[in-house]
């Protein structure tokens, strides 16, 4: 059973930062990427940024590009999202999820076969 556990959630002021792990555990597998996705109350889950196991080539919602940054620690089995100059709508619980196979650059939430629990991102005005 492959578990993903988000951590580094919190309440945080309109500019702060904020740093989120996502721990892989569980049996072995092979991924080919891990990304973060995120969801506000009443809407959709969304796409937020996506690494490439192997290769560590990242991309980004157009939302967030340039303030947050995603990064992968193979070592430690953990992906991170930087998350800087935080906007209240960026409040949402933001998941972890793992691809086991796939081509390029994956965004939409069926491409994801490993999802975590999510982690509580709240940014007051």
């Amino acid at each position: 059973q492959v578990q993903l556990v988000e951590s580094g959630g919190g309440l945080v002021q309109a500019g702060e930062s904020l740093r989120l792990s996502c721990a892989a555990s569980g049996r072995t597998f092979s991924r080919y990427a891990m990304g973060w996705f995120r969801q506000a109350p009443g809407k959709e889950r969304e796409f937020v940024a996506g690494i490439i196991w192997s290769g560590g080539s990242t991309f980004y919602a157009d939302s967030v590009k340039g303030r947050f940054t995603i990064s992968r620690d193979i070592a430690k089995n953990t992906v991170y999202l930087q998350m800087n100059r935080l906007k209240p709508e960026d409040t949402a619980v933001y998941y972890c999820a793992a691809v086991r196979r796939g081509l390029g650059f994956p965004r939409t939430l069926r491409e994801y076969d490993y999802w975590g629990q999510g982690t509580q991102v709240t940014v007051s005005s």
